[in-house]
């Protein structure tokens, strides 16, 4: 297997972009054995390298990095439990809803999303500036670089709100940008998807499918639009993707989560040959009590004892009279080489377009949508005559079972649901204003104009 070669091509293509974002600046000579920000997008090579460095960088620590957004805002709702109550890491406040600007986790979460931004931004000017690159090649890596910053976007417009949208590297400028509403970044995130698609083909240049495609930016898009529940624009796109020949629905759950599944949209290679998906680590424990994260009562108890997928997902752990629930999706934690860390699979477009039928009262062409994972979960279908309520209400039941630990995916649909206040009734401490994070203490300070402060904080 093939690594990314990242650190050093980020260091030594991208990295002078990057330093005009100090808070200093130092006059220096170019270094003779690095090459030129120029130069790197004169030679497809080259360029591609400096891609490699941004995939590397949301493998590492970004949004859709296994130990990020999945835990964080797993125990900030209701689908984790945290055990570790004196940490200084800040993970202790964000599972205990009372997180303040200070705290560490999310000062990192805002740093390292707007350092992929800016990634993305240095490959993007890198791209409109070459002469030399094929079109054809040109179209693909700013597709694909448009598609990453999108991304990372919309995460922090769903957890922070109104954000600022940085779409160059002068420091200058980003040094003092105020925040854009979170409406309009929505709308923002609309256009650059938009004009990633049309950039970009169906087809998969690695069979892994490690690389954004066409079909990744759909889902992006249609994930946008439910966001601002426009059900009409969603619909043709998810009805599109879900008929693709490329995708396969997995009806083997001990398979959903090898790399070879035909399930997949995009997923993330782990950064050395053999190398566990950050998942695998981040949730195992065995033998003992757990020392951070198991699964959340509230979760375990929206499982009946036939759904497979607590037979298959879930690991019980008995220490004496105590039982606990790992998640147990990713499995090799040593020497693994069947599994990457899954961003998109088609069981997400299953049931966004079960929710945009529901949502414009077409029950009965929502259910098979929702029924694809129920059936392959050993589970009875769900017939009609229903209420359009209760089928929304199953659809958010069998994404929580489907998704749990993945990318975020509970807080992102109670927030599209409008139901975050619900979690009052296991989360003594939930508050309405929770359903943003506050901006970084340390953002404020550096830049005024990010203010105001979020609401609570």
């Amino acid at each position: 297997m093939k690594t990314y070669p990242f650190y050093k091509l980020f260091l030594c293509i991208i990295g002078f972009s990057m330093i005009q974002n100090c808070e200093k600046m130092i006059e220096v000579e170019e270094p003779s054995n690095q090459i030129s920000s120029q130069k790197v997008f004169e030679d497809v090579q080259t360029a591609d390298a400096a891609l490699a460095a941004l995939y590397g960088m949301l493998w590492d620590n970004s949004p859709v990095a296994g130990d990020q957004t999945g835990k964080l805002m797993g125990s900030y709702t209701d689908d984790l439990d945290y055990y570790v109550a004196s940490a200084s890491t800040g993970l202790p406040d964000i599972y205990q809803n009372t997180q303040e600007e200070t705290n560490p986790q999310i000062n990192t979460y805002w740093a390292k999303s707007y350092q992929c931004i800016l990634t993305a931004n240095t490959i993007l000017e890198g791209i409109r500036d070459s002469q030399t690159l094929p079109q054809k090649d040109k179209n693909r890596i700013k597709g694909e670089a448009l598609l990453a910053r999108s991304l990372v976007c919309f995460y922090l417009q769903q957890i922070f709100g109104d954000i600022p949208f940085p779409s160059s590297t002068d420091y200058k400028i980003n040094q003092s940008m105020g925040k854009t509403s979170g409406n309009q970044v929505l709308t923002l995130l609309e256009n650059d998807v938009v004009e990633a698609i049309s950039l970009l083909s169906d087809d998969y240049r690695n069979t892994e499918r490690i690389f954004l495609n066409r079909k990744a930016g759909q889902l992006l898009l249609a994930k946008i639009y439910m966001t601002q529940h426009q059900w009409i624009k969603a619909e043709p796109i998810l009805k599109e993707i879900v008929a693709s020949p490329l995708y396969i629905y997995e009806n083997d759950l001990s398979k959903v989560f090898n790399k070879n599944g035909k399930h997949i949209i995009w997923q993330l290679k782990p950064k050395n040959s053999g190398n566990a998906t950050k998942e695998a680590s981040t949730y195992y424990f065995n033998s003992t009590a757990p020392t951070s994260y198991a699964l959340s009562t509230s979760l375990i108890n929206v499982f009946t004892d036939s759904d497979l997928r607590k037979q298959n997902w879930m690991a019980k752990v008995q220490v004496g009279q105590n039982v606990w629930y790992r998640a147990d999706k990713y499995k090799n934690r040593t020497s693994n080489t069947t599994e990457y860390s899954i961003v998109f699979r088609i069981e997400e477009a299953y049931l966004l377009l079960a929710e945009t039928y529901a949502q414009q009262d077409k029950t009965a062409l929502a259910l098979p949508y929702l029924n694809a994972s129920r059936l392959r979960a050993g589970l009875s279908a769900i017939q009609l005559p229903i209420s359009k309520n209760d089928v929304l209400n199953e659809i958010l039941l069998e994404s929580r079972k489907e998704f749990f630990t993945e990318m975020g995916h509970r807080f992102l649909e109670m927030k599209r649901y409008d139901i975050l206040n619900t979690l009052q009734t296991v989360k003594p401490n939930w508050k309405t204003y929770h359903a943003l994070w506050p901006i970084p203490q340390k953002e404020l300070l550096l830049n005024p104009n990010l203010n105001p402060q979020n609401e609570g904080y």
